[in-house]
């Protein structure tokens, strides 16, 4: 079976990334599977090293490709099967053209639009075969009536850490995500600094980059602001570790976020998290969680004040819990074979 797995990329290793090379690496270990993992470039493509780096150590093929070019083609026709990240309108169509079973995995949701790009999306939504959804809030814009019978929710997330540490080794709290508008880096910032906490045993750390963060390290220095520690992008080894070591994993976003990784990463090792009721966030975060509503600084503020005063006990009860919740919640990477085998002799 040669499965071609299809993903737009911007040339980073974010959530979708990690996914798709997760998934490649599994399948590349199946006998009888052949993998070419296709990142297709988007206008504003620049390849990082590290995300290079990791589709390599998949062990499968691994091309980066213009949208609509012979190299796509190429990749699409020589496949049995063609699994494409959200809808892209010329994979949809190459597949049709080859008489290839298509399969989509959404990880954003439905914007109603009529602009030529969404009605692309719709169309290529259309001609899979089957198409799975990451939570139940990404499959209600897609079909808020009627759910369509070639259609699942499959909540399968790669990758994860593995390994709790001690609650007696965890200090503070973590925030692990790009620094763009809407993301909650600057809602966090200014609820911890406003938030009542001994700065040496709850401090902030905060993992990532991006545009905001001239703007945040600025007022960080000016506010004087103690406790944060800004780390930037750092290797998976080390991320992970940084979570393992966290109290709690902090994901305030206000963007109607389509499920959201980190918070199902800090579970997998026991690690509670604070949450924003923002778009799929409420199903990552699970029963457990600590929520409030979306940009509401104040409200966040509150929050990890009260994770700071939880007695001990109740922490580490709500670690286990959180923990055999997720376990509950998610499938393994392996479903997906088994899928693969089911379209193809369908077809």
């Amino acid at each position: 079976m040669k499965v071609a797995i299809v993903s737009p990329c911007f040339g980073v290793l974010g959530g979708m990334e990690t996914f798709i090379c997760a998934l490649a690496k599994e399948l590349h270990a199946l006998p009888g599977v052949e993998v070419t993992l296709c990142l297709k470039k988007v206008t504003t493509f620049k390849l990082d090293w590290l995300l290079e780096k990791t589709a390599r150590a998949t062990g499968a093929q691994v091309a980066f490709v213009e949208r609509a070019s012979r190299e796509l083609a190429a990749v699409i026709r020589n496949s049995d099967i063609v699994h494409c990240q959200n809808p892209c309108f010329d994979v949809a169509l190459l597949a049709k053209l080859f008489g290839k079973p298509l399969v989509l995995t959404m990880h954003s949701q439905r914007h109603r639009s009529f602009r030529p790009r969404e009605l692309a999306r719709r169309a290529a939504w259309h001609m899979a075969d089957r198409r799975w959804y990451n939570s139940e809030f990404n499959w209600n814009t897609w079909d808020p009536e009627r759910r369509k019978h070639a259609s699942a929710r499959l909540p399968v997330i790669s990758n994860l850490p593995t390994g709790a540490v001690p609650v007696a080794d965890r200090r503070g709290f973590i925030f692990v995500a790009r620094w763009i508008p809407n993301k909650g880096v600057e809602l966090l910032v200014d609820a911890y600094a406003r938030a009542k906490l001994d700065r040496q045993q709850w401090p902030l750390i905060l993992l990532g980059d991006g545009p905001l963060r001239p703007m945040i390290e600025t007022k960080i220095r000016e506010e004087k602001i103690e406790g944060i520690e800004i780390r930037g992008f750092v290797e998976e080894a080390e991320r992970n570790d940084a979570i393992r070591h966290a109290c709690w994993m902090v994901t305030p976003p206000h963007t109607k976020e389509d499920l959201g990784l980190t918070p199902m990463e800090a579970r997998n090792v026991s690690v509670p998290v604070i949450i924003t009721r923002d778009g799929g966030l409420p199903e990552a975060g699970g029963r457990h969680a600590l929520v409030c509503e979306p940009g509401q600084v104040g409200e966040l503020k509150a929050l990890l004040e009260k994770a700071a005063m939880m007695d001990p006990d109740t922490y580490e009860q709500l670690c286990e819990a959180t923990y055999r919740e997720l376990q509950e919640y998610l499938q393994p990477l392996s479903v997906y074979a088994a899928h693969y085998r089911d379209v193809i002799e369908r077809r």
